[in-house]
């Protein structure tokens, strides 16, 4: 399973390092988990040990995330979707621990239901397919936003190319999306939460720079919550230098890079 996975690819590198500490030699991936949480000091929103089980651990009827918020066990299948969770766990634990807090809220107040509710999408969708851009706090940054916003892709991804790298870094978060990624192609879009920063942030290192956007996003989610308005789409494979014949008319084709729609 694990070496259908290119590590190579420029959208693993938020989860890359948390994969190279596992330094897997023929083990289950669960054990290494549970190694790394344990140094990490991992801990859920109740303060309880994050600790990493076999999915055959989640009683039947539980809520997933419920369970993960009641005693800390995060039930874990044998497949590349809960190994890549794992590892957004091991790099992001901040987020992940204020997302599952959100959810275990929602089921608490209005109980699993039929359907999950706004508040449940919302964070179901950042848990599964989210990424995270950060852009520098000035002009030129809010511009890249607003054209990304807008739809505007052949001006905020081919004429401002330049400012992916100095000015502004997308991070994949979403362990479904990064599932999907193992396998690209030129649709696989991200559900994209901007956050910005300023000079200090693109001064620091990889491990810096994540461990300040862990806990600046989820501070911001603790503060504000959630909604799906919060999202602006972004084809992965438009992110510049992230695949090859980034040319203009890449950026033309409107099956993928699809226009804003207008009332």
């Amino acid at each position: 399973m694990l070496p259908q996975i290119d590590w190579a690819r420029p959208w693993y590198d938020s989860v890359r390092p948390a994969f190279d500490r596992l330094a897997l030699q023929g083990e289950g991936f669960i054990d290494a988990f549970n190694r790394n949480a344990q140094a990490l000091g991992l801990r859920n929103h109740a303060g309880l040990p994050l600790r990493f089980v076999p999915q055959a651990a989640l009683p039947e009827g539980a809520a997933y995330e419920e369970f993960i918020g009641a005693t800390g066990q995060v039930p874990t299948r044998d497949n590349l979707h809960d190994f890549f969770n794992g590892l957004v766990w091991q790099t992001f634990p901040l987020i992940k621990r204020q997302l599952n807090a959100l959810q275990a809220a929602q089921i608490a107040a209005a109980g699993v239901g039929k359907s999950r509710g706004p508040a449940r999408d919302a964070a179901t969708i950042f848990d599964e397919n989210a990424a995270l851009l950060v852009v520098r706090a000035d002009d030129a940054g809010r511009a890249l936003v607003d054209a990304l916003r807008g739809h505007r892709w052949l001006e905020a991804l081919f004429h401002r190319r330049a400012m992916f790298g100095p000015d502004a870094q997308l991070c994949l978060f979403g362990h479904a999306l990064m599932e999907k990624l193992v396998a690209p192609r030129k649709a696989i879009t991200a559900h994209t939460r901007v956050t910005f920063a300023g000079d200090e942030y693109f001064s620091l290192d990889g491990e810096a720079r994540r461990a300040w956007l862990d806990a600046a996003v989820a501070g911001a989610l603790e503060l504000e919550g959630l909604s799906t308005s919060s999202f602006t789409p972004l084809p992965v494979l438009g992110v510049p230098g992230w695949w090859p014949g980034q040319d203009a008319d890449f950026y033309l084709e409107s099956t993928v890079f699809r226009p804003k729609r207008t009332a």
